[in-house]
């Protein structure tokens, strides 16, 4: 069977940016990324073409994670550009909830053991559970386990969040 790399490019690329955007948290670079890890299954013409997609992402993130870390600990910020004042307050606002509600996804995830986290964002790009513990190395019957338990503590995180988040607005009306 030849390799279909426009199949798995049409039906697996909108998860794979999604995937790597929720390990990168930059759309962009989760886009350029994604066009790395399509133009390395061209070179390599996997058998389990999915499975193996979502590996090479994962694999090129924890890189750019690295390259990130790596370039943060040596850059020095020396000096900030003004941001452009916003057109609308309704703009402003939604602006900062959606930042809002990033950094909360963003701190919920970071809660999870590298593993919950990762079976929980594969499962979210729309793996299956033998292409998740194949991933993985863990054994098929861990997955739902695992995602179980990972879904169980994003929501008892985002629980907490919100109601620490309730609690502060009720405080700065008072």
């Amino acid at each position: 069977m030849a390799f279909d790399l426009e199949g798995l490019y049409r039906t697996t690329y909108d998860s794979v940016v999604r995937f790597l955007y929720r390990k990168v948290w930059d759309a962009d670079r989760a886009e350029d990324l994604a066009q790395e890890v399509f133009m390395r299954a061209l070179a390599h013409q996997p058998e389990k073409p999915r499975s193996w997609v979502f590996a090479v992402a994962a694999n090129i993130a924890r890189d750019e994670a690295r390259a990130a870390f790596r370039r943060r600990k040596h850059l020095v910020l020396i000096s900030h550009e003004p941001s452009a004042a916003p057109a609308a307050n309704d703009d402003v606002e939604e602006a900062m909830d959606h930042a809002e509600q990033e950094a909360e996804v963003k701190r919920a995830l970071a809660m999870l053991t590298p593993r919950d986290r990762e079976v929980l964002l594969l499962w979210d790009a729309g793996l299956s559970y033998p292409e998740i513990a194949e991933q993985t190395q863990l054994a098929l019957g861990a997955v739902g386990t695992t995602l179980a338990r990972a879904r169980q503590r994003v929501v008892e995180a985002h629980d907490s969040m919100e109601g620490q988040r309730a609690e502060h607005r009720a405080n700065a009306r008072s």
